[in-house]
């Protein structure tokens, strides 16, 4: 029975949010963390008519880091590359080449059996699309964010010139990219405009923190962050950040909002507490592949659960809650 829920999860990744046709040619990049969920993908797409090739490799070692040469190579072949994997290689230099070469692109990070059968992977993508465009419109012609928190979160974020991205949890043209199940709208922020005191309370999907049992207190000045504070969490940044020696680790790369209304509180699965309904998260490292130009060695996002986001004088995010629409 576990196999056939699974599989209807995977037609629906292949199907709705990959659009995969026949005669397509799909890649499956996946380690051996999560080689069970790229193998129903990969029938998946088989089912739909498409050429499909998988591939394994050594779990990379953080977030952002490269695929394999051969992968990358394959990668750069194909209609199609869907990514289950332990580690994710959405910010790769790779996977931005890949895009721009015209794959579209599925990020699956730390996907289990359990997320193919329940949660977010459920929400209704079609649906949900129109309002994620739109915030990702409003982020383009914004000149600047502010955002707030009860935790003590003030922080303002430069956007000028800056294009926003919707991620709906479907890629059906070419060079177009989403991670699952986000649903996420996001910008890069000018670099060096970031200013203030950030307080995550909610999860870091990344680095195996998962969700915060402290507060996370980030100071930022000048674009990047300048002090860490909060426990066991914060110390296991500060070790990550030491371990490269690049100043480009501490860039505030992106402003993201997550969207998924079937992801509702912070859990512990990587792809929910990145959509997890209307949290505002940063990302820290590598910004180009959203629209900046920072390429850093590591990339991590952190999420508030309560926050106030105001595009110039427009709240778009109010408590947690989405001001420009209702949702039932």
């Amino acid at each position: 029975m576990d196999s056939v829920q699974e599989m209807a999860g995977a037609n629906r990744v292949v199907e709705i949010c990959a659009d995969v046709n026949a005669g397509e040619d799909v890649l499956v990049v996946s380690d051996w963390e999560t080689a069970t969920v790229a193998e129903r993908v990969a029938a998946a797409a088989t089912e739909r008519g498409a050429t499909v090739t998988m591939t394994l490799m050594d779990p990379r070692e953080y977030d952002g880091n490269e695929p394999e040469p051969s992968v990358a190579a394959a990668m750069h072949e194909v209609d199609v590359i869907i990514t289950p994997v332990h580690r994710s290689i959405t910010h790769s230099s790779e996977m931005k080449s890949a895009l721009a070469a015209g794959a579209r692109g599925i990020s699956m990070v730390k996907f289990t059996p359990q997320q193919l059968k329940t949660g977010g992977l459920y929400a209704d993508y079609d649906r949900m699309r129109p309002y994620c465009d739109e915030l990702a419109t409003k982020f383009t012609a914004a000149s600047k964010a502010h955002i707030t928190s009860p935790q003590g979160t003030d922080v303002v974020v430069g956007l000028e010139g800056r294009s926003g991205n919707s991620h709906p949890g479907i890629a059906d043209e070419p060079g177009s990219f989403t991670s699952l199940v986000h649903i996420e709208a996001n910008i890069a922020p000018v670099e060096g405009t970031t200013t203030g005191t950030v307080v995550f309370d909610g999860a870091i999907p990344n680095l195996d923190i998962g969700v915060l049992e402290n507060d996370v207190v980030m100071e930022i000045e000048d674009g990047v962050v300048t002090d860490v504070s909060g426990g066991i969490e914060a110390e296991t940044i500060t070790r990550v950040w030491e371990a490269h020696d690049d100043p480009a680790v501490y860039n505030i790369a992106q402003l993201a909002v997550g969207m998924n209304p079937e992801c509702r509180s912070f859990n512990g699965w990587f792809s929910n507490d990145h959509g997890r309904y209307g949290n505002v998260h940063f990302g820290i490292g590598t910004s180009s592949n959203l629209g900046g130009e920072t390429r850093a060695p590591v990339h991590f996002d952190a999420m508030m659960g309560e926050p106030t986001l105001r595009l110039d004088d427009e709240i778009v995010i109010k408590d947690g809650e989405f001001t420009f629409f209702e949702w039932p």
